[in-house]
Formats: C-alpha cells, structure tokens, sequence
C-alpha cells in the first residue's frame, strides 16, 4: 500500500497534463471547424440559388423540348412520306451532307 503513494501524484500529474493537452487541441480545432461551418452556409446559398434558377427555367425547357419535338415529328412524316423537302421547306437533292446526290433518309449521316 505504501508504494502506492509515491506514484500517485505522477499519476495526476500524467492524467492533468493530457487533459490540458486535449483541451489544447480542442481550443485549436474550433476555428478550423468554424471555417468548414461557413463554407458550409456559403454553400447551401449556392445550392439555393441552382435550385431557384433551375424551377424558374424548367418551365422554358420544357416548352422548347416541345417545340423540338414538334418539329422533329415533322421531319419524320416528311422522311416517312419520302418527300424530297427538308427542314424549313428547303429542297435537298443537288449535294446532301456527305455530298452525295438523293434525298435525306433515315439512314442519312447526322451533320448537327
């Protein structure tokens, strides 16, 4: 029991040091911690600014998707009719897109 006593003290001391030692480093972490918090905020404004302009211009989208999709159906019903007209009215058939001579079909190269 008695060697106990001269070690005790060391002990506390150990223990005091590393609780001061954590403690430290916790002091030293919070403003790292507080720098990650806000670029924490600054990102979700970002990500609420995306968020609100993609709602406003979904709308847009879909209308122009619609008009494209318009108008591709009707490019297909020329193709399926085997007119010789292309896009806008405009004739093809003196050089097509890879500068052959012919209409435009299906199995036609895309240019854009």
């Amino acid at each position: 029991m008695f060697d106990v006593v001269p070690t005790l003290p060391r002990r506390v001391l150990t223990v005091a040091h590393r609780v001061l030692n954590s403690a430290f480093d916790v002091l030293e972490a919070v403003p790292r911690i507080a720098e990650a918090v806000d670029e924490l905020r600054a990102t979700i404004k970002l990500l609420e600014r995306l968020a609100t302009f993609a709602a406003e211009e979904l709308p847009e989208v879909v209308y122009q998707l619609e008009a494209i999709r318009g108008e591709l159906a009707v490019i297909e019903r020329r193709l399926a009719a085997g007119s010789p007209g292309a896009v806008n009215g405009t004739a093809v058939g003196a050089v097509g897109a890879v500068g052959a001579v012919g209409a435009v079909s299906p199995e036609s190269p895309r240019t854009g």
